[in-house]
């Protein structure tokens, strides 16, 4: 019995790391069908169904396996992240603005370099208890941003596997 289990096991592996080397094709090619479900989607049938599916992806994808959040683009970084991760580094606020950050073309603060310079080799956060509110945020699966902001989502779908899923996994729960 415990054998069948193991292989069960082993092949639900095999699977799961072949659907996350092929998610960013797929992504690619349903952009356009992510945008029409996110501008035509049921919110109260989207928000009912969204825990469930997220806890379901989230379960399924180590985020240290990918780190591409991490790597190509930055969160914001608001007043109250500037002020407790310049007091977690033992910095003044201005010294860790000029060290860290610049102002994007919105007037966010923003990482200026990539990948984050929190990013360590092993793809772990150095301030990860303290990091930005955008980072623990992210990928905002469980949150009604997914249809507040389609233009940040659809954008999400192609760089991190776990929204590519959860849309996917929508779309395939969607009342006909």
């Amino acid at each position: 019995m415990w054998k069948i289990i193991a292989q069960l096991n082993f092949l639900l592996k095999q699977m799961s790391k072949y659907m996350l080397r092929n998610w960013q094709k797929k992504s690619e090619e349903h952009q356009k069908v992510y945008k029409q479900y996110l501008q035509k989607a049921d919110k109260k049938a989207f928000l009912k169904a969204l825990p469930e599916i997220h806890e379901e992806v989230v379960s399924n994808i180590n985020c240290l396996d990918c780190a591409a959040c991490c790597k190509n683009y930055s969160p914001r970084f608001k007043v109250p992240d500037i002020k407790r991760i310049s007091k977690h580094l033992s910095m003044k606020e201005s010294a860790f603005i000029d060290k860290y950050l610049n102002l994007d073309e919105e007037g966010d603060y923003v990482v200026n370099s990539k990948p984050c310079p929190f990013l360590n080799v092993d793809n772990y956060c150095s301030i990860y208890d303290k990091r930005p509110s955008d980072c623990a945020r992210f990928p905002y699966t469980d949150e009604d941003v997914l249809l507040k902001r389609p233009a940040l989502t659809l954008k999400n779908s192609t760089f991190c596997p776990i929204v590519h899923f959860v849309l996917e996994e929508l779309i395939q729960k969607a009342p006909k």
